[in-house]
This record gives structure tokens, C-alpha cells and sequence, in this order.
């Protein structure tokens, strides 16, 4: 049994794993949910198949992890930092970030419907045809986001600064008031025309 297997089943009785650090650990259909975490760093380890719904991130670290096939739903993180991870294709629905700081994430084909992203950094990463209907983004930042093709539809960007993402081929509702007053480069303005079905000519 490795040592997050015995650290994840000493924590089911308390409900509870904190100040816990492990690096390179390989996890494969275990059950992480309904538990809490706080100050607990993992760094370069690999999920397969684990499911971690409902679960509570409190000041936690994700390394240069990889996730495959894990589910992630109406899970809670607070004050916590994911960097250089690969999660393409999990899923986040109903889940809530609040002060976190994303990047270097790749997440394509993901599902965030109905996620919040509260006061969350979000740089340089990769939701290339993520699920994002509903999302709201409260006092987030957005630097080098990748949304090509990603669905948008109901999700609320109100003075969100989009000028250094990436938007082609995003979906939007009929009248695009998903993008109303969000700020965008004018190099982005073609997108959005297109999007409308206008004719943008030279």
C-alpha cells in the first residue's frame, strides 16, 4: 500500500488529511470524496479513474500532476495553487475555486457547467472544447487562455479582460451576451463578428 493509500484511508474516519505532502504517487480508482484537505501538496503524481467528488481543497498545491478519467464535481478549493497539470477531459461540474491561482493547465474537453471562479488567476490555460455553460468568473483574470471551440453558453464575463485569449470558434447564445461588457483585443473583434454572422471585409 503506498503512502497515499494509507494516508487516504486514515483520513476517511476523520473526514480530514492535512499537511500532507506527496510527490510521484500513482493512485488508480481510489475514492478521495467527501474529504477534506488542507495544506496537503501533491507534486508530480498520477490519478487514474479517482473520483473526488465533494471533496474540500483548503491552501493545497497540485504539481505537474496528471488526471485521467477522475471526476471532480461540486468540489470546493480555496487559496489553492494548480500548475503544470494535465486534467483533459474531467470533471469539474458544479465545483467552486475561490482565490486560486490556475496555470499551465491543460483541460480540454472538460466539464465546468455551472462552476464559479471567484477572484481565480487564470494563465495560460488550455480549455480548448471544454463544457463551460453557466460558468461565472467574479473578479477573475484571464492571461493567455486558450477557449478555441470551448461552449460558453449562459456563462457570465462581465468585465472580464479576454484581450490576450484566444476565442475562435467559441459558443455563445444568438445575441452573445455572454461577452456583453467584457474587454477584447480588436484583433478578436473578426471572432466575435463572425460569431454574429457578419461579413467583416477589409
Amino acid at each position: 500500500m503506498s503512502s497515499l493509500e494509507e494516508a487516504l484511508l486514515a483520513a476517511r474516519d476523520e473526514e480530514e488529511l492535512a499537511f500532507g505532502q506527496f510527490v510521484r504517487e500513482t493512485a488508480a480508482e481510489l475514492d478521495f470524496s467527501e474529504i477534506t484537505y488542507r495544506r496537503t501538496e501533491f507534486r508530480q503524481c498520477r490519478f487514474t479513474g479517482c473520483d473526488f467528488s465533494g471533496a474540500s481543497f483548503y491552501d493545497c498545491t497540485f504539481s505537474e500532476c496528471a488526471f485521467s478519467a477522475c471526476r471532480f464535481p461540486e468540489g470546493y478549493w480555496k487559496d489553492c495553487k494548480l500548475e503544470g497539470c494535465k486534467a483533459d477531459g474531467s470533471d469539474f461540474r458544479k465545483s467552486r475555486f475561490k482565490d486560486c491561482a490556475l496555470s499551465g493547465l491543460l483541460l480540454r474537453y472538460g466539464n465546468f457547467a455551472e462552476c464559479a471562479f471567484e477572484r481565480t488567476a487564470l494563465a495560460e490555460c488550455d480549455f480548448t472544447e471544454a463544457f463551460l455553460q453557466g460558468c461565472r468568473f467574479p473578479r477573475s483574470t484571464f492571461r493567455k487562455v486558450d477557449f478555441t471551440k470551448a461552449e460558453l453558453f449562459r456563462a457570465e464575463l462581465e468585465k472580464a479582460d479576454l484581450s490576450s485569449c484566444t476565442l475562435d470558434g467559441i459558443s455563445l447564445s444568438a445575441s452573445c451576451k455572454e461577452l456583453r461588457g467584457a474587454r477584447i483585443h480588436s484583433s478578436q473583434a473578426a471572432v466575435v463578428a463572425r460569431i454574429l454572422g457578419l461579413e467583416v471585409v477589409p
